[in-house]
């Protein structure tokens, strides 16, 4: 009550300085002052009466919010009607926060599904060389390589869900740069070659001459993750790399790898989706691509896959881009 009398303090002064000047004029004039007596009766009886009123409204009104606070959700059949056009802005607000609240809520809780699936996938799959190291290191006689193989692989699952948590937020990590792209794949070359010698595969590269503005750390990702998995799915003849003779700035890496169906190359790039071929190894968990495609396109760069069933598969990583870009 004492909260709802001093929003009515004005509408009181008001009515007591109405009076004061009836009493100042009737005084003036030499008119008798009981008539004042009456109206001032009759005022406070209007004002008791509206203040009465005015505080059942005010009252109501106060619960109805209450009630909103409370269930921390906005329930628009329990607000009042607005009085005026201040307060149905102030509505019209609270209905645009209580929109961006949900829809925060629902990308939060979609992440937060997107992260639990792809950790469940993530500990099935670098259990397999957890597994392979500790019955290795059961031997009798160790074989250091084999063991070195198994760590190489956990090193890279690491990687995977670093760069996927990383990429959440993959603009605030960016830095714009020309970098030597020879640099950057021999620097990719180097992390694979042990997987290169144990599957017996050979390597064409005669390195490139060309100056990519790009994120180094992110490039060289990108192409650690085409490399990974043309190893994966190559077990006999070759990988090569190579800048595209008919296309300008674009990266091409061909393996000759057991290919990817047609059907499934418009989906190649979809978050979790593993496609025939993924199914058949049983060891893929659809990020890598996945990642991929949304890591070229933050560093406004283009890729794109062309493959055969049987035969093998091509890369493009098109690298072509303003230096204006920068600003």
């Amino acid at each position: 009550m004492r909260e709802y009398l001093k929003t009515r303090w004005q509408s009181w002064a008001m009515a007591a300085a109405m009076l004061l000047m009836a009493v100042i004029v009737l005084f003036l004039y030499d008119v008798p002052l009981e008539p004042v007596g009456y109206i001032a009766v009759l005022v406070i009886i209007c004002e008791t009466g509206f203040l009465i009123w005015g505080y059942c409204k005010y009252r109501k009104k106060q619960q109805n919010l209450l009630y909103i606070k409370d269930n921390g959700a906005l329930a628009l059949e329990h607000m009042e009607a607005p009085e005026n056009e201040n307060e149905a802005l102030y509505q019209d607000i609270c209905r645009l926060l209580d929109e961006e609240r949900i829809k925060a809520r629902n990308q939060s809780s979609a992440l937060g599904t997107e992260l639990m699936d792809f950790y469940t996938m993530w500990v099935h799959q670098i259990k397999t060389p957890i597994a392979a190291s500790r019955l290795l290191l059961q031997e009798e006689e160790l074989n250091p390589g084999e063991i070195q193989n198994e760590l190489f692989k956990i090193e890279q699952y690491v990687e995977m869900v670093l760069g996927y948590l990383r990429t959440q937020d993959l603009s605030s990590d960016l830095c714009l740069e020309e970098v030597n792209l020879d640099e950057i794949i021999k620097d990719q070359i180097h992390k694979f070659a042990r997987i290169f010698v144990g599957k017996k595969l050979s390597l064409d590269y005669e390195g490139v001459e060309e100056t990519v503005l790009t994120d180094k750390k992110w490039l060289g990702f990108v192409i650690g993750q085409i490399l990974s998995n043309a190893l994966k799915y190559t077990k006999k003849g070759k990988i090569s790399i190579y800048m595209s003779k008919a296309r300008s700035h674009t990266l091409v890496i061909e393996d000759t790898g057991i290919g990817i169906r047609q059907e499934d190359l418009p989906r190649v790039f979809e978050k979790g989706f593993t496609g025939y071929n993924g199914r058949e190894e049983g060891r893929s968990t659809g990020i890598g691509l996945y990642l991929s495609g949304k890591i070229m396109k933050k560093l406004d760069h283009g890729i794109r896959i062309e493959s055969e069933l049987g035969k093998g598969t091509r890369v493009f990583l098109e690298l072509g881009r303003k230096k204006m870009d920068l600003y």
